[in-house]
């Protein structure tokens, strides 16, 4: 028995821009690198952008080591706003908002050095990331709270959870 090749759906715009739905509220927003014969430059955020109306109280940067994931953790009192450095990552978020639009929703987003950004990740959205890359993943973070030492406000799963229907897994491809 032959099994019939199956189409691709479009996955991006002619302009780059992925065509997947979000999680209401997570939003990225693209870098531009300038480079000179000096090195580079790159914004990593900017008020006047308007991604966030919070403003920057606390910045911290998080390294993952190549094939190594941090997660299932959520957030009750802060959104996280998140830019890669370095790396390639693959980032799951999951919606376990019961009043939004996109509960139960999970969001695959890959991102990379190659193309970095800023991603903003609502509180009471679960996430992980996964180093998908050969070199350690270096991420600046900059929540809308600074970090609380004595009451941390960190809530984790194991990957493994049925409370998340997703699962890691190291697929060599189609």
């Amino acid at each position: 028995m032959s099994v019939r090749p199956k189409k691709d759906a479009p996955s991006v715009a002619p302009d780059g821009t992925p065509l997947a739905p979000l999680i209401r509220g997570v939003e990225i927003r693209y870098a531009r690198t300038q480079t000179d014969e000096r090195g580079s430059i790159c914004e990593v955020l900017d008020p006047a952008w308007g991604l966030h109306p919070d403003p920057i109280v606390y910045v911290y940067e998080l390294t993952i080591r190549p094939g190594k994931i941090k997660g299932w953790h959520v957030h009750h009192l802060h959104d996280d706003r998140i830019f890669v450095s370095r790396g390639e990552l693959k980032v799951v978020l999951y919606d376990d908002r019961a009043d939004s639009q996109t509960f139960g929703m999970v969001n695959e987003v890959h991102r990379s050095e190659r193309h970095r950004s800023i991603m903003v990740i609502p509180a009471h959205v679960f996430h992980a990331h996964q180093n998908i890359g050969d070199v350690a993943v270096s991420l600046i973070s900059m929540p809308t709270r600074p970090y609380n030492h004595r009451d941390p406000d960190v809530y984790r799963l194991p990957l493994d959870t049925d409370q998340i229907p997703y699962r890691f897994e190291n697929r060599p491809g189609w």
